[in-house]
């Protein structure tokens, strides 16, 4: 059978249309900032892999970072991931701000209302597939689409676990607590007595902070574009310095 490739198809293995540069292509920053969670992978010391679910800030630099962006994170003490990164600091993250839901599929919605089930859940898929075929349900998904999607990014770095009872963890956490604390008009979940939603959030006198520095970044588009970027200290000498403003603030 004849393999179809995409027109925009181009080899991917190793580094495509390289540049160094001592801060993030701002379309990547522009991800970090929009995106509220991050897919983190880490790997054992037996190269086992994990993936885990995280909330995150995006830190262009700090106090402690010389400069350079940074990713920082929380977990319990007790996770998998923490096992993972005190036997080995590589990592990579996935952050993307195209829409995450599967659309509707009406030939897999057809095979299910014929498949046999008994009449209360034909009744109910019935319901379902409606409603996915209702034009306000697909002018809302096309919207969402056309609006949102546009790239995801594969970051590699190093990861560390900030000592603990010192500033910088201080400063970190609340830096942290602070980015992922929502309330109802900002479309999170308010919790009780005035939090905002922290319940992905590993916080309190247990939870270690990791900060990610950031080596190198990948974008890919939704047409299969790559783009490949390496982060260098700032001062190198052929480093494109970029524009390194956040909001509109150097």
């Amino acid at each position: 059978m004849e393999q179809r490739i995409p027109l925009s198809h181009e080899p991917s293995a190793g580094d495509t249309n390289m540049r160094i540069t001592t801060s993030l292509p701002q379309e990547v920053i522009q991800c970090l900032e929009s995106a509220r969670f991050l897919h983190l992978a880490t790997s054992s010391s037996q190269n086992i892999p994990h993936v885990s679910l995280m909330s995150y800030t995006y830190l262009p630099s700090s106090p402690y970072s010389q400069d350079l962006p940074v990713i920082v994170m929380t977990t319990n003490p007790s996770s998998k991931k923490f096992n993972n990164l005190a036997a080995n600091p590589n990592v990579s993250l996935l952050v993307h701000d195209w829409v995450s839901h599967r659309p509707a599929n009406t030939a897999a919605q057809a095979r299910r209302l014929s498949s046999g089930s008994n009449p209360e859940q034909q009744q109910l898929l019935l319901h379902q597939h409606q409603q996915a075929q209702s034009s306000l349900a697909a002018l809302l998904f096309n919207l969402n689409t056309s609006a949102v999607s546009s790239i995801s990014a594969t970051i590699n770095g190093s990861a560390r676990l900030v000592e603990r009872g010192t500033d910088e963890e201080k400063y970190y956490s609340d830096v942290h607590l602070e980015n992922n604390t929502f309330d109802s008009a900002a479309g999170g979940e308010l919790g009780q007595g005035g939090d905002g939603d922290r319940s992905r959030l590993a916080v309190g006198n247990d939870a270690r902070v990791i900060v990610v520095a950031i080596k190198d970044v990948r974008i890919a588009d939704w047409k299969g574009n790559v783009r490949d970027w390496v982060i260098a200290q700032p001062g190198t000498e052929g480093v494109d310095e970029g524009d390194q403003r956040v909001n509109g603030i150097r």
